[in-house]
């Protein structure tokens, strides 16, 4: 067994009660390679070239890959290593923000309601938006989607343990109708017959 250990303070009511806000956006995106576990992206696109939101800018390179979309409209100014934060460096796109917002002719609706879409589809809507876990290890949410086995549950870790972070909680808040939709497309993915929101004792709202 595992005894002692450290229960640090909670530190949750400084942000708990504040909305979540649109982070700025930057004047030039670093758009590393490597957003998730496995094979790094390869680059389609190249200097010069212009970009727009949600364009696909790097194709996934092999099972455990996940492709990376752009997250500013411009213009490509530079492929080159970047600083990343578990590989030291790592290819990166360099986008200067033309701060426009022009979403890509690809980013759209698929047209079909969920209950039209079967497992396939929705684990190929998963693959290529590029989706990945949001733990440090990032670990492409499609592999997940697809274990070839009985599950009897999914889970939504909404716990959040760490210190001062309220990010899940304010989530809920404010997504609740979101997450409840990801967890119907998961369940039905999976053919999980019961799905489960796992909150800590101290969000009751």
């Amino acid at each position: 067994g595992y005894y002692g250990g450290v229960h640090p303070v909670e530190g949750k009511e400084p942000t708990e009660h504040l909305a979540l806000v649109r982070f700025p956006e930057p004047k030039t995106a670093v758009i590393p390679l490597s957003m998730h576990l496995g094979a790094p992206a390869n680059a389609i696109v190249a200097v010069g070239d212009t970009v727009k939101v949600g364009q696909k800018i790097g194709e996934a390179a092999g099972f455990i890959s996940a492709p990376v979309h752009s997250s500013v409209s411009g213009t490509v100014v530079a492929i080159e290593e970047r600083p990343h934060a578990s590989r030291g460096k790592c290819l990166s796109i360099v986008v200067e923000n033309d701060g426009k917002d022009t979403v890509h002719e690809s980013v759209k609706p698929c047209g079909k309601t969920l209950e039209e879409l079967t497992p396939a589809e929705i684990i190929d809507i998963v693959k290529n938006a590029g989706i990945v876990g949001m733990g440090g290890a990032g670990f492409p949410t499609y592999v997940k989607l697809n274990p070839g086995k009985p599950i009897d549950a999914v889970l939504v870790n909404a716990c959040e343990c760490e210190p001062m972070l309220t990010a899940d909680h304010r989530m809920l808040l404010e997504f609740a109708d979101d997450i409840i939709f990801g967890l119907q497309a998961e369940m039905k993915t999976v053919a999980a017959p019961k799905g489960i929101i796992v909150i800590e004792e101290n969000k009751p709202d």
